[in-house]
């Protein structure tokens, strides 16, 4: 999303997208997706909205799961733990998704990306990489938006895709340059950076930011503080 508004607010900028994680397999196969969503919408539609799935229910929507993938059909679990997972839990395979207990949160429309990745020029790069390749370039603006710590990182690669350590690597690789950095405050990072600075003077971790923080709900029970940290 970052690549897609950076490009609309300006279309004449070179916006390069890392697509780390393979999202765009996911737009590629939102069609089978709606497909998915139109077989299953008819199954919960006698369940409130929020409100648990019926056993047999569940157990019949595993079987479609299972029974496409076995046919070669792509599942998007990911974009179907929005229908069917409690709010802020997310699946990215068969086995994540049954174990979970499912909850009819069902979207009333399909999904279209039409163009969403128009004007983009998309890698899949250790971050590490392509910031080598244009930390020299002096109108280079980095945009960074990693998994928050100590949240649920299923959506993502691997079990220990995003630690404290990466976060510690990126604020050491951003020194000297520009760029906007996303994090929230559940990662803390605001006062560990604080806490080295005050322990080792040199390090100077996010010298010369702004720092804006705004209040965000994930649900009726939970919310988070969004945090922007800027340096131009």
């Amino acid at each position: 999303m970052l690549s897609r508004v950076a490009k609309d607010m300006l279309p004449a900028a070179r916006v390069i997208y890392n697509d780390y994680d393979n999202f765009r397999q996911r737009l590629e196969h939102i069609e089978q997706t709606n497909e998915l969503l139109d077989i299953l919408r008819p199954l919960v539609r006698e369940v409130p909205t929020d409100k648990k799935v019926p056993n047999e229910t569940r157990a019949e929507i595993l079987r479609i799961f299972r029974e496409r993938e076995q046919n070669g059909l792509f599942v998007d679990y990911i974009t179907l733990s929005g229908s069917l997972l409690f709010s802020g839990n997310w699946a990215n395979s068969y086995e994540v998704f049954a174990k979970h207990t499912l909850y009819n949160r069902m979207v009333a429309t399909n999904y279209n990306a039409d163009n969403y990745l128009a004007g983009l020029e998309i890698v899949s790069k250790d971050y590490r990489e392509l910031f080598a390749e244009h930390k020299d370039h002096e109108n280079t603006l980095f945009l960074l938006d990693p998994p928050y710590l100590q949240t649920d990182v299923n959506a993502y690669s691997g079990e220990t895709y995003w630690q404290l350590k990466d976060y510690l690597d990126v604020l050491t690789l951003l020194d000297g340059t520009k760029y906007i950095f996303f994090t929230s405050g559940k990662s803390q990072i605001i006062d560990f950076c604080h806490w080295i600075n005050k322990r080792f003077p040199d390090a100077k971790l996010l010298d010369g930011a702004e720092i804006t923080e705004q209040n965000s709900r994930v649900n009726e029970f939970a919310a988070y503080k969004d945090i922007m940290i800027v340096k131009l």
